[in-house]
Parts: C-alpha cells; structure tokens; sequence
C-alpha cells in the first residue's frame, strides 16, 4: 500500500488499512509520501507513540516538509518512531525482506547548501544518484519515494487536472526519477490523486528495452472531494524478475518525460563507472602502497605483487557507517585498524557503548571475508580486556535487519551485577515475552555454519564464548536488545 499525505489523521488512515485487509488480505507494507505528521498530530500521535495503539502494518515514512513538524523526526539517518511505524530518512535506499529496493528523498527542494532539516539540496540528490549509479550492474529501483512531484511529469502523458505539472514540484526529483528508473514513482503534497501513463526509460529501435516506469501522485488522507489516497498495488521485486517480462512495455506507454535529465542521467552512469575505483579510508588509503615490500629470501624482486584482498561490495545508497563516506559521524571514532573500526555508539545506552564496525561495506557478520573476521575477533579480545580491566564484561549484539552496513554492538555491564547466566536469561525472558524464538548454539561453531548470507537473525554473544540466536522470519521489533 501506499498513501499521501497524512496530516497526522492516523485514525483515518490506519481504519481505511484495516479495512481494506479485512476485504483484500494482507499487505506486505504501508509507504507514506508528504506529511506524515501535522499542525494536530500531537494528540493522535501520543497513543501510538507511547505503544498505547499500534499500527496494523508496517508502516515506513518519509521526513519533514516544514520546520514545524521536525521535531517529530529525532534521528536524521531514520529511526522506529513508534511500534510499526518507521521513519526512513533524509535519503537513501531501503531494501526490503522480500529484496525490493525502495529509493527514499525526504523533504522539499532548496536551493541552500547544506539544506535545512526539512529539505534536500542538489547535493542531497547527487549523493543519492551516485551511490547508486557507481554499480554497472544497475537497472533502476523498484520504488522511489518523494513528497514532491517531479517537474514537468505531465510531458507526454495524460492531463493531471488543476496541476501545471510544467510549474508543479521539483526539477531535482525529475532528474532524480529519471536516473534511478523507478518502476514506481509515489508523491504527493498537492492534494490531488494523478496515476500518470506508463513512460519509457529508453529510446525505440536506439537502445535495448527497458522497464516502464509509473508515476502516482496521492491525495490527502480523509480529504472531502474523495480523492484517492490509498493505493493498493503489487509487484515482484526486479532481481527476480524474468527480463522478458521486466522489459514487457504495455500498450499506453509514453515517451520519457525527463528527455533532458535522461541523457544527463546516461552521461552521469558512463562517466561513474569509468572511474570507479576501490573505496578508501577517511583517514588514509588503504590502497596505497608506500615503498616496497621486502621479499622473505632477502632478495629485491621488481615483478613482485601483494595479494589483493577481497574488494567488499559498494552500498547500494549513501551509508551511514561506511568510513570513506561523508555521512559517517567521524567524531564518534575512536580506533581505525586495517579492515574495521571503533565508534562510540550515536545515543548508545551507556557512555561506553561502542560499535565494531568494518571500515568496507559489509551487510552482517557472514558476509566478511577472512581477513575482516580476523580483525574483528581482535577487537573483541582488546575490548574483553580493556572491560574485565574496569571490572566490567561485554554483551555483543548483531541485527542483521533492516540494516545495510554491519554493527556490533558491544555494551559493557559490571561484572558485580549480573553473570554470563543472568545475561542469558534476561535476553530469552524477553524474546518470549515477543514470541521470539532464541536458542544457543555451540561456544565453538561459526555463525556462518548457522545461517547463510542475506537471512535476517539477531545474534547475541557473551565474552565467556557463549553464543544466543534467532532468524528472523517475518517481523521483528527494530529496539530489541535495546531495551
């Protein structure tokens, strides 16, 4: 499903959801565009922030168009704001358990450098295209989500009513749209339902085939002209698609309504991928190689390569926690080693609670190569050390979900309060009280042996070696661990 604005009308909303599942069935997920919250959220707003009403889906939002309404968003790179209700962030890509990528831009064009909290620069959307279009493999997003339209959507197309769709919403986000290809385009802020034609992302007998994209703008939730709000649809992720069938283009399709930002967008996707390189570090390049490494034999040898490590993959959106990123909160690092690093957490639940994290783009622990598991069991061993030298011993936690870049959690906790045992108990008394399924496994065996790459778990380990495990099937509250 997805929704425009809602203005904070929640029990509006979440009424017509439940009722349209009642009638439909299930839907996976709720994605709302525009204002989310309004002048009079706070009293709606209160029982689902205090857990006193939940939302009958999951429910993921955009930022804040306006200064008034900011304070609603406590966490910039996104957050749980409530129980199902979840706040995506400034910009990004989400992917979901099912492996559809959803682009996300919140709030509305500025032409300030940097933007305001409520808004995106041309910066903002440069990051975002280029995260993106760096990959050569890319095709485009499944979704995209913005709060404005895009300039100049009606080209080509079909009317969209009282709209000048030529003086209507933002050229960043046609330029945006018509990069990352989304196969669905929602926005909304101008009170109006408008499902635009399908358009091509291709020139005919020019380039090979491509998917079509489809741009829906959604009105205001509980708006009295009856415009549409809601919008029930669904689709197969791309990776999954046959590419026959992606590429199918359905007989009212349109030309491209971004001719211009297209062919910058071709330019752009050229031009990144010629210069691709390796990612390095904020603080040094790994990648450099100073002098020349001494042979064993004593012997000066001129052909003599060192082994390349693995190149980890590159995110598939700007990442919070990838070192050579500049979205990374470099005031929190508190230790760089070869392939991982040390950050004090960002509102950690204790003044030492800190993040192993690797310094290249790794989704979760089963993912890292040999030479970053190595690094990262030393850090847990100088991390032991340093807390049982403070009379403390460590909890370690993982949640591989809803996260794109891999964190450790280490919390320490003094040795005088609780034993390994307690800290056990207290985790599987929790985890039933959410009919969360968390069994132990072996002290000696790898979690690799355990689960394979791209499955959800949360995973849990003492510093006595001492190891808690759930896989993650369906949902699973983001706070767990936490609280």
């Amino acid at each position: 499903l997805a929704c425009g604005d809602v203005e904070g009308r929640l029990e509006a909303l979440f009424g017509r959801v439940r009722a349209i599942q009642g009638k439909s069935g299930h839907f996976d997920m709720l994605l709302c565009v525009g204002n989310f919250f309004g002048a009079t959220s706070e009293a709606e707003w209160a029982e689902y922030r205090t857990g006193a009403k939940k939302a009958p889906i999951p429910t993921y939002v955009l930022g804040a168009n306006d200064h008034e309404t900011v304070s609603y968003f406590p966490d910039v790179s996104g957050c749980e704001l409530a129980e199902n209700i979840t706040y995506l962030g400034r910009r990004g890509v989400y992917s979901s358990t099912s492996g559809l990528q959803i682009a996300y831009l919140s709030g509305t064009e500025s032409q300030d450098e940097p933007a305001p909290e409520y808004s995106f620069s041309a910066k903002d959307v440069s990051e975002l295209k280029t995260s993106l279009l760096s990959n050569p493999d890319f095709r485009g997003v499944d979704i995209l989500l913005t709060s404005p339209w895009p300039r100049d959507v009606g080209t080509f197309a079909n009317s969209a009513g009282e709209i000048d769709t030529k003086k209507c919403g933002s050229k960043l986000i046609s330029d945006l749209a018509a990069s990352l290809k989304p196969r669905y385009h929602f926005a909304a802020l101008e009170k109006a339902y408008y499902e635009r034609l399908p358009y091509r992302n291709h020139t005919v007998l020019q380039e090979t085939p491509q998917h079509v994209s489809r741009f829906i703008a959604l009105a205001d939730v509980g708006n009295t002209s009856k415009k549409k709000y809601l919008y029930a649809f669904s689709i197969t992720p791309m990776s999954l698609m046959d590419p026959a069938e992606l590429v199918k283009q359905p007989q009212d399709v349109t030309e491209n309504p971004y001719q211009k930002s297209r062919k910058e967008a071709q330019k752009t996707k050229a031009r990144l991928c010629a210069e691709e390189e390796p990612a390095c570090q904020f603080f040094f390049d790994l990648n450099k190689h100073q002098g020349k490494k001494r042979p064993s034999d004593g012997k000066e040898t001129g052909n003599s390569q060192p082994k390349q490590a693995k190149k980890p993959p590159q995110p598939m959106g700007p990442c919070w926690f990838c070192l050579a990123s500049p979205d990374v909160e470099k005031h929190l690092v508190v230790s760089i080693g070869t392939h991982c690093y040390l950050a004090l957490a960002k509102g950690g639940l204790l003044p030492d609670h800190v993040l192993i994290l690797p310094i290249g783009h790794y989704q979760s622990v089963v993912d890292l190569s040999s030479e970053v598991v190595e690094e990262v069991t030393k850090y847990k061993s100088a991390l032991k050390e340093f807390f049982r030298s403070k009379g403390k011993r460590y909890v370690l936690f993982e949640r591989n979900y809803r996260s794109q870049h891999l964190q450790l959690q280490v919390i320490p906790v003094p040795l005088d309060h609780c034993t390994p045992e307690d800290i056990k108990e207290s985790f599987i008394a929790q985890a039933q009280e959410q009919q969360i399924e968390l069994v132990e496994i072996p002290e000696h065996s790898d979690i690799t042996q355990v689960v394979q790459p791209g499955t959800p778990y949360f995973y849990v380990e003492l510093d006595t070696g001492e190891k808690l495990f759930h896989r993650i099937r369906g949902r699973f509250p983001l706070h767990f661990g936490r609280s």
